[in-house]
């Protein structure tokens, strides 16, 4: 049984709470029935979608409870942080660190596209260390756009999140699990440097540069990277997604699985510009789901539960 404080807000709000049974702690996710209303069908495709799905790497849906006003998502517990606020943190950072890192979300996205499913929000936010550990494995969460393939309709919705986002998808044209592939590439990019590939005040601007594929490996901030590094990011995002890399074959790149990863720090760099560009309250994205909180509480509460609100809405198809 879980015992919460409250649950209140716009869309939902995650609790940290622990299993009176077991002492286990979980995060909970409370999303208030009236505000579904009109969005069933989205938070319906998410629960199925996690339903489906068990990997290492991917944040599990553990449990579902339902009250007369609430639904309740029991999800597992990630409490070692954000992708770029643990790298920040680092003294010592190497390509061979992001190489393994982009290993493992390529490890999970691989398998969510041979269970036909389709992330479609990719991004740093959406990556979360398993615990505070310097080894720890790194987990994708937030599968509120996430899309079985096969059901029935083709995907076109322009959904996911500016910046990360496929040239297809702008292009309003029909897209599939590719769109997954080019935000694992950006997501490589600003990992050995430090900043977006794309980036313009305006939203116009910055869609004609994704469209266009127009992104550059600048000097002096891509000097030290290898050619093996940036030669892996262009497959990546490549314009066409019919050229652009499958994650099958982007684990096979030299860079993931040879020994091309530099091993020298990187860390000065890439550290400095996270800080510049993502500090920034334009680079902070509204976390529309799962927000998970990294302190655990006192072991003498018999109710163990903490409140974040978690700003946003639904996401449709």
């Amino acid at each position: 049984m879980f015992l919460l404080f409250s649950c209140s807000g716009a869309f939902s709000e995650v609790v940290m709470a622990r299993e009176k049974a077991t002492g286990k702690m979980v995060a909970i996710k409370c999303i208030p029935k009236k505000a579904l209303k009109g969005k069933e069908t989205s938070i319906e495709n998410e629960i199925a979608v996690l339903r489906k799905i068990k990997h290492e790497n991917i944040v599990a849906l553990e449990d579902i409870y339902e009250s007369s006003n609430h639904l309740y998502l029991i999800m597992q517990l990630v409490s070692g942080g954000e992708l770029f606020d643990r790298i920040v943190e680092k003294g010592f950072y190497t390509e061979m660190d992001a190489s393994r890192l982009i290993r493992q979300v390529l490890d999970a996205v691989n398998y969510l596209h041979s269970m036909g499913i389709v992330h479609r929000d990719l991004k740093p936010e959406n990556l979360l260390y398993f615990s505070p550990d310097d080894e720890s494995k790194i987990m994708i969460s937030d599968f509120g756009l996430s899309k079985m393939e096969g059901t029935g309709d083709v995907m076109a919705t322009a959904c996911g999140t500016p910046g990360y986002v496929a040239p297809e998808v702008l292009a309003q044209k029909p897209y599939s699990k590719a769109v997954d592939c080019w935000s694992i590439g950006v997501i490589a990019y600003i990992l050995l440097c430090g900043y977006p590939p794309f980036y313009d005040e305006n939203d116009s601007k910055l869609f004609e540069q994704i469209l266009k594929a127009d992104y550059e490996f600048d000097a002096p901030y891509w000097d030290d990277i290898s050619d093996s590094a940036k030669d892996f990011i262009s497959c990546l995002m490549e314009k066409d997604p019919e050229k652009r890399f499958t994650c099958d074959q982007a684990l096979e790149h030299p860079w993931i699985a040879g020994d091309t990863a530099l091993c020298k720090n990187i860390h000065e760099s890439v550290s400095r510009q996270m800080r510049k560009n993502f500090a920034k309250s334009k680079w902070r994205v509204s976390r529309r789901d799962v927000i998970f909180l990294y302190h655990i509480l006192p072991k003498t509460n018999s109710i163990a539960a903490a409140t974040l609100h978690c700003h946003g809405h639904p996401h449709g198809d």
